[in-house]
């Protein structure tokens, strides 16, 4: 990839991955303010505020952030399949993009009951809690996506080893 179409995909990778993170963050405040708030018109535009920040934000980031990622994967000399980092990072980002996915429907479900004021209090205690750990796990999977980034550990796979030893001089 030329320096300046290279930079250009990082730039996007790296907006779209901190983009994430920072909306989970807004996302695991509104969880935990729906779930330990007493007034109901805080708990009912906590649950309606994390729909449209799930559908609008989380979600299209996610993607931006994976597609970038593989972009930024193919197009430089880290490679998709010579570190082992790179594959963690993808298996990361892909399968916290399917569980988000997942995840949606019982958000719009707690959104859907508070829209309908059908929610009354201590009522979908467990989804409220499930909601508020969901995203701190969230939260957590995509730091050590950004550790893995910095730090990036030792380790090629084999098909990076054989790669390494062909480009090797003789």
């Amino acid at each position: 990839m030329p320096p300046r179409i290279r930079k250009i995909a990082l730039t996007a990778h790296v907006t779209s991955s901190v983009g994430w993170i920072g909306a989970v963050a807004v996302f695991l405040v509104l969880a935990v303010t729906g779930l330990g708030s007493q007034d109901p018109q805080t708990v009912r535009a906590a649950y309606l505020a994390m729909e449209l920040t799930g559908r609008l934000v989380i979600v299209p980031l996610a993607l931006a952030s994976l597609l970038t990622g593989l972009v930024q994967s193919l197009g430089t000399v880290w490679g998709l399949f010579r570190h082992y980092w790179v594959l963690v990072k993808l298996l990361i980002g892909a399968l916290a993009t399917v569980l988000l996915l997942v995840h949606m429907r019982p958000v719009g479900h707690m959104a859907d009951a508070v829209r309908q004021a059908t929610l009354a209090e201590g009522e979908l205690g467990g989804l409220r809690i499930q909601l508020a750990a969901d995203a701190g796990a969230a939260l957590l999977v995509l730091l050590v996506a950004v550790a893995l980034s910095v730090f990036k550990p030792r380790g090629t796979t084999r098909y990076g080893q054989r790669r390494m030893r062909a480009a090797a001089p003789r």
